[in-house]
């Protein structure tokens, strides 16, 4: 089991008591730290547990992603967010697809409230509490195969080593936040690797502050943007680009993208919303 973290302390820790309550225990469990201040520390777990550090600033996605499966010593890798909660059965369900087939398989995400998962909790309450993505629709059960390279999901994924690998794990061209899993999902589809979405057990996402449109990371988001365009013909993250360009801080045609203006302080302040997603 694989996560990246920066700050988080409290998102962590429910993750790991969701890990605690597996039917399945993972053989290892890696978090990177992405310069956490103060540094993150581990609670006493039933399973080998570590933390890598990994400094320099900024949310560097790609590279904690490949630190983490670089520090690996297992044959699948099973990549968790920080905001997730595993639910008991996700290990063995994400086991049991892996070893049927290689691909590259994303297990279902539901959402929880903002007063959800913050003391005790039980997972058929958080079940009854929580909502699926609108966009991603998962099967009652099983794996079914998904067409669009562009719905890859990194929140909760999993893949085996040698194939992680062999594609290259994510592309570090793509700096801070944006693009870098869609990279991933598209060059998975071009080496002809099936993406499945699993149903059954899979993660909750806790609740956390969120901006629409993620204005705090907008040089991040266009600088991906344009690595993207670069790289495959088209624009990635289409929905942000154009809450941009509605608000006037960006010119954008399908050949390129023009800074007008950043936005201001008090802009991405408002852009705060409590939303699941």
């Amino acid at each position: 089991m694989l996560t990246i973290v920066k700050d988080r302390p409290g998102h962590l820790a429910q993750l790991l008591e969701g890990l605690r309550r597996s039917d399945v225990m993972p053989s290892e469990f890696i978090a990177v730290d992405m310069g956490s201040d103060p540094p993150i520390n581990l609670a006493e777990v039933p399973f080998p547990a570590r933390i890598v550090r990994l400094d320099g600033g900024g949310l560097p996605l790609a590279a904690a992603r490949n630190l983490a499966a670089s520090s690996a010593a297992g044959d699948l890798l099973l990549f968790l967010d920080v905001d997730c909660i595993p639910m008991r059965g996700l290990i063995g369900a994400m086991i049991q697809v892996l070893e049927d087939q290689a691909a590259l398989v994303c297990a279902q995400v539901r959402y929880l409230g903002s007063d959800d998962a913050r003391g005790a909790w039980q997972e058929a309450d958080l079940l009854a509490r929580s909502t699926g993505h609108p966009a991603r629709r998962f099967p009652a059960s099983g794996a079914r195969r998904v067409e669009d390279a562009g719905l890859f999901w990194s929140l909760t994924f999993g893949i085996s080593r040698d194939v992680f690998f062999d594609l290259g794990g994510f592309d570090e061209a793509f700096t801070g936040y944006g693009a870098e899993d869609t990279d991933f999902g598209f060059r998975a589809r071009e080496a002809k690797l099936p993406l499945l979405f699993m149903g059954g057990p899979g993660a909750f996402h806790q609740h956390h502050d969120t901006f629409d449109p993620p204005l705090q990371h907008f040089v991040d988001i266009l600088r991906n943007a344009e690595a993207f365009r670069a790289k495959w013909g088209k624009w990635p993250m289409g929905g942000w680009l154009a809450a941009f360009e509605a608000a006037g801080l960006i010119r954008w045609t399908d050949e390129q993208l023009d800074v007008v203006r950043y936005p201001t302080s008090r802009e991405i302040a408002l852009a705060l919303t409590s939303r699941a997603f």
